[in-house]
């Protein structure tokens, strides 16, 4: 089982709405010295406007990480007492006054077929389902048996991930996030992003939707440039 731990800061009222370069560079930096880490995320903001078809979703975060490991003890080490990552907003000082939040998931992957090169950075769609389902196991049923496969119809996909709940164990000054579930679908740029999104395969993405299983709190969506770090 591998498991990831999703960390997003929000700066409000605020023109900036990414971390500068040189705070970026000691992210990767500190990311890469953390123990057990199998590989991370870096996910800021599109400079492109890609709305799509949805209405109401939130600001981007400014910044997002996840953070990959082969087990839960390895998660929460980092972020336990004199852990690794109990300074990681040390590191970003042009995020300052950020609220943090973060979350701990198991990861469900659904791996596409290769199709030509990885580029160095990737443009993500992050997802998240805050609210609740009135039976979780109907919801989680329905959705991981269907709507990821209508997720590999979408034009220029390069990768499916679905996250579901997990309880976890820390010590840093965050806000713990509760969602019941989140997605991520990558593609090779925004414009690839936004190609998608107008695409014939979104209409019977959109019927499935309307098919889940009742639940609250409908879903938000992030278009994110997203490069990869391995661990040093």
């Amino acid at each position: 089982m591998i498991v990831c731990h999703f960390v997003f800061f929000r700066i409000a009222a605020r023109p900036a709405d990414r971390a500068s370069e040189a705070d970026l560079a000691r992210l990767t930096a500190h990311l890469r010295a953390t123990p057990a880490l199998r590989k991370a995320h870096i996910h800021t903001a599109s400079p492109e406007a890609i709305r799509g078809p949805f209405a109401g979703d939130e600001r981007a975060p400014a910044l997002a990480l996840q953070l990959y490991y082969d087990r839960i003890e390895d998660l929460e080490a980092p972020i336990l007492a004199g852990g690794h990552l109990q300074g990681l907003a040390q590191c970003l000082p042009s995020l300052a006054g950020a609220r943090i939040t973060h979350q701990a998931m198991v990861v469900r992957p659904f791996p596409v077929p290769p199709a030509g090169a990885r580029t160095p950075t990737r443009c993500s769609y992050l997802v998240h389902y805050p609210g609740a389902a009135a039976d979780m196991n109907a919801w989680l049923r329905h959705y991981v048996t269907h709507h990821p496969q209508l997720m590999f119809d979408l034009p220029g996909i390069r990768e499916i991930e679905i996250y579901t709940r997990l309880d976890w164990c820390d010590d840093v000054p965050w806000e713990r996030a509760t969602a019941m579930q989140r997605n991520k679908v990558v593609f090779d740029s925004p414009a690839a992003l936004a190609a998608s999104l107008v695409s014939p395969a979104l209409g019977p993405m959109r019927a499935d939707y309307h098919a889940f299983p009742p639940f609250t709190g409908a879903n938000v969506h992030y278009p994110m440039i997203t490069t990869t770090l391995a661990p040093a």
